[in-house]
């Protein structure tokens, strides 16, 4: 029999396990903790019998004997205290009694079921982080302890016991009753400690025999001690000693464990998106559908396909590539599934053909290209690429379950084989599941035409579900009009801009490198020279050594394993001493080698001559669109060696010039037009620089006499102000006290008071709905807003000020590039968009086309939204992205 202590398993969970949330906002780490460490125990010990018991209350009967009885506990935690239900939830499911009662801590009820499970002749297995179990050990009785999280466990018997307290285990309240439990506010004897307490009750049988037998002690000390607190002891003891009589009504056959409710258990699994655990514990964790599908063997089986395909007017795809880059990748194989539920095959050697079989391709066309056919599918950009390599344009795409997941919620996961299990409870193979994964995995090329096409087929499937559930889910969140005039043509715009790529001078890429490999080597000569030896500049622990044991430097901050050498340490130390200067410089310059030009270098795509980054379009949580392999949204520009790295990027055609389109201070606007702040409005409304005209106000001066630094410092608030920066925060970005930042903060609200009530708004509503949204209603759930955990709650609100505005602003640009895109192609235009880096549109532009670009452009991008403010869009042209102008 296991029995199991319901408060001491949930309280390990919830420490263990960092913070975890439903997409609803529900705190979930506890439950999730708690059953899987449940999980664990069903499979390692195999239990014919188990219960959980829970404290009923915070007070008990041990409250009358003692009123301070754990009184420094704090109170549970509101992200805790709303778990305790659903773990009694799951344990309803796994039928799995539970054990409270009035006036009694789940010890007592523990106590009492171990007691009497061991006279019936039970074996039995108390699973407890709580030391006061050990007492309740016996022959028949054993205690597997939680040592620390939810993993490190050890069975303890009587030796164990004595072992790790130097008593045996009916002594243990004993124990308690001299050295107190600081954990449960029991006082003890003060003065006594574990060894003095293992030493008395080895001499004697238990408290009761040592008090009695006092004058018999030698220690003087000891002896008075005890005498003092005589009392105290009887008490403690009696607090530590768990009740193995509750008055409690137990029938063991409703302990016997059975098979759980499986519906139940993954509707549970469902609702708090445990997603592993829902394929892993329960029985039927959801539909795994029999998939059948019939193989196109011929142009002749696909023409009455067509037909069927064109009649129903719109299917669902699944395209698998032969390798990860799908714009050099072949496709092996597709799928297509019906309206009426019927799933078709196109097998490789059909696609391999649609090159040298004109009526392939043009039935491929037929089903892929044409707009008026609605298709819908899991990732389109790969599919708009793997298309494009075939020579066929991908149109008509109504519906993408990985952009409507990630719209529903932007913090989840969104693989096909997860939404599938969390939204429709229907199983489909993950790409894991059909190539292995690590060293071990195969190559998609590897595969047997059956396994691509029951993999394909049974994705596939499940997607008109989807459809419909995920879209009956946007429309309840307002988020069709995003979805489907924002996310959805944007995908296209996505995929194209990745297939051309941006051109890269490998020259000038290949010159820098020379030029900071020796500049690289000065500085490091500079550093040897003033060090007075040579060391690995590279190494923290060796950089550290020169610094503070041999230049004797002051420790600004300590690590576990010495002195940090970090960039804020550096910064601080930078002034005591030349050397501090030339590391920094060494650094910023090593950086910008490896990472960047390095980094650029080797993903030139030797083929195109061409850098092609991928735009991760579901990533970020605040609908900000991001760049990897490499990350060209992050090339440096704070230094001129840095933004002389622009140089290298140039127009993909001799003859194009680089167009470069920058919204001005858009995220200012949107702070403008949400909060309605009067002074905000008229100043973008009069095209006043609105840093100036912040100084003014802030520092109380007329526009005129504004100094250069009096609008730097008021850029840092205006900018501070957006991302909820505190006191503390604009004190570092500025370098001035605590006490001046704060009064330029005060300063602004005194002037810009619909801020600050556009702040405090914000942060109550996004409490009460526990999200926030921006103008077009994207959401982001915030599970953190009434933590009591200060920095957790403080990061959740100054998030709940931020997303409006820079989520707003990045829909804002999405739909400038989706209607930038549009133009140019219903003109025709030979220009190019290659890249988007945040409130910047880069383009490669013929000089014949450039003035009709520019208008284009602007007009597009000043009227992608409606605020009451207008947008403003800097347009600069040049030979390169550096020489723009």
């Amino acid at each position: 029999m296991i029995l199991i202590d319901g408060n001491s398993l949930i309280h390990r969970a919830f420490h263990a396990i960092p913070t975890l949330t439903t997409s609803s906002g529900q705190h979930t780490n506890a439950v999730y903790g708690f059953t899987n460490m449940f999980l664990r125990l069903l499979e390692d010990e195999k239990p014919d019998y188990l219960a959980v018991a829970f404290d009923k209350g915070r007070i008990t009967f041990r409250h009358e004997e003692y009123k301070e009885y754990k009184a420094n506990r704090a109170p549970t935690p509101d992200e805790l205290r709303s778990q305790f239900p659903l773990v009694k939830e799951i344990l309803a499911a796994y039928r799995v009694p539970i054990f409270e009662l009035d006036n009694y801590e789940a010890d007592d009820l523990l106590g009492t079921l171990a007691q009497k499970a061991a006279a019936e002749g039970f074996s039995v297995l108390i699973v407890s982080g709580d030391q006061d179990t050990l007492q309740l050990i016996s022959p028949r009785v054993k205690v597997l302890y939680t040592r620390r999280g939810i993993t490190d466990l050890e069975v303890i018997d009587a030796a164990g016991v004595k072992a790790r307290l130097g008593v045996e285990p009916g002594q243990v309240s004993d124990y308690k009753g001299l050295v107190g439990d600081k954990s449960d506010n029991i006082p003890g004897v003060p003065g006594i400690g574990k060894v003095t307490a293992g030493r008395l009750l080895g001499e004697f049988a238990n408290l009761e025999e040592i008090l009695s037998n006092i004058e018999g002690i030698p220690q003087k000390g000891l002896r008075s001690k005890l005498k003092e607190y005589r009392q105290q002891a009887r008490l403690s003891k009696n607090l530590a000693t768990i009740d193995c009589d509750t008055p409690m009504a137990i029938e063991w056959e409703e302990l016997r464990l059975g098979e759980p409710d499986g519906e139940s258990l993954a509707a549970l699994f469902r609702e708090l998106e445990f997603r592993s655990l829902l394929e892993r514990m329960a029985p039927d964790p959801g539909e795994k559908p029999d998939v059948h599908y019939t193989v196109i063997e011929s142009s002749e089986e696909l023409a009455p396909l067509i037909d069927k395909i064109q009649l129903g007017g719109e299917v669902g795809f699944c395209l698998v590539g032969s390798g990860d880059n799908p714009r050099r990748s072949d496709i092996l194989g597709g799928a297509l599934a019906l309206p009426g539920g019927e799933i078709y095959y196109i097998p490789s050697r059909l696609w391999q053909k649609v090159d040298t079989a004109p009526i392939i391709k043009e039935q491929m066309e037929a089903i892929f290209a044409d707009p008026a056919l609605g298709k819908y599918t899991h990732d389109a950009k790969i599919s708009y690429q793997l298309l494009h390599r075939c020579g066929i344009k991908l149109s008509g795409v109504i519906f993408d379950s990985l952009v409507a997941s990630y719209l529903l919620n932007p913090a989840s996961t969104h693989s096909l084989d997860q939404i599938a299990a969390a939204q429709v409870q229907v199983r489909v193979p993950s790409w894991e599941d059909l190539l292995g994964k690590g060293s071990k995995a195969l190559a998609p090329s590897e595969l047997t035409e059956s396994q691509i096409a029951a993999f394909a087929a049974a994705r596939a499937g499940v997607l008109l579900r989807l459809k419909e559930t995920l879209l009956a889910e946007l429309d309840q969140l307002n988020l069709i009009p995003l979805f489907n005039q924002v996310e959805l043509p944007l995908i296209e715009v996505l995929a194209a801009m990745e297939e051309e790529g941006i051109a890269v001078d490998i020259e000038i890429l290949k010159k820098m490198n020379t030029e900071i490999g020796a500049m690289l080597q000065a500085v490091e000569g500079e550093v040897y020279h003033l060090a007075g030896e040579e060391f690995n500049l590279n190494s923290p622990k060796q950089l550290s050594v020169i610094l503070f044991e041999k230049l004797g430097l002051p420790v600004i901050k300590r690590t576990k394993t010495g002195y940090s050498t970090d960039a804020e340490v550096l910064d601080k130390l930078a002034p005591d001493h030349p050397i501090v200067k030339l590391i920094l410089e060494y650094r910023q310059l090593m950086k910008l080698k490896s990472t960047y030009i390095d980094g650029l270098i080797s993903l030139v795509d030797t083929s195109t001559g061409k850098i092609h980054t991928t735009f991760n379009q579901t990533v970020t949580t605040t609908g900000r669109l991001s760049s990897t392999e490499p990350n060209l949204q992050n090339i440096p520009i704070r230094l001129e060696l840095g933004r002389r790295l622009r140089r290298a990027f140039i127009p993909n055609r001799p003859g194009d010039l680089i167009l470069t389109a920058d919204y001005s201070q858009i995220e200012l606007r949107v702070l403008a037009h949400i909060s309605q702040d009067p002074n905000l409005l008229e100043s973008f409304r009069q095209g006043q620089d609105i840093h100036s005209r912040t100084a003014a106000e802030v520092f109380g001066v007329p526009l005129k006499d504004v100094t250069r630094e009096m609008r730097n410092r008021a850029k840092a608030v205006n900018f501070g102000i957006v991302y909820g920066i505190s006191d503390y925060g604009l004190s570092r970005d500025l370098d001035v006290s605590r006490r001046e930042a704060g009064e330029y903060i005060n300063n602004y609200f005194a002037r810009y008071g619909g801020v600050k009530k556009y702040m405090d708004e914000t942060i109550a509503t996004a409490k009460e709905r526990g999200f926030v949204t921006t103008l077009m209603e994207r959401r982001r759930y915030l599970p953190d807003i009434k933590s009591r955990n200060y920095t957790l709650r403080s990061f959740a609100e100054r998030t709940a000020i931020n997303t409006p505005i820079q989520g707003t602003a990045a829909d804002i640009i999405k739909v400038a590039m989706v209607k930038v895109f549009g133009q140019v192609k219903e003109r025709d235009l030979d220009t190019r968009l290659l890249l988007q880096v945040h409130d910047e549109l880069i383009f490669t532009v013929p000089e014949g086309e450039l003035e009709e670009v520019k208008s284009l452009v602007r007009e597009s991008m000043e009227g992608a939204a409606s605020l009451d403010v207008p947008l403003r869009v800097d347009l600069k042209v040049g030979e390169s992205w550096y020489g723009v102008k």
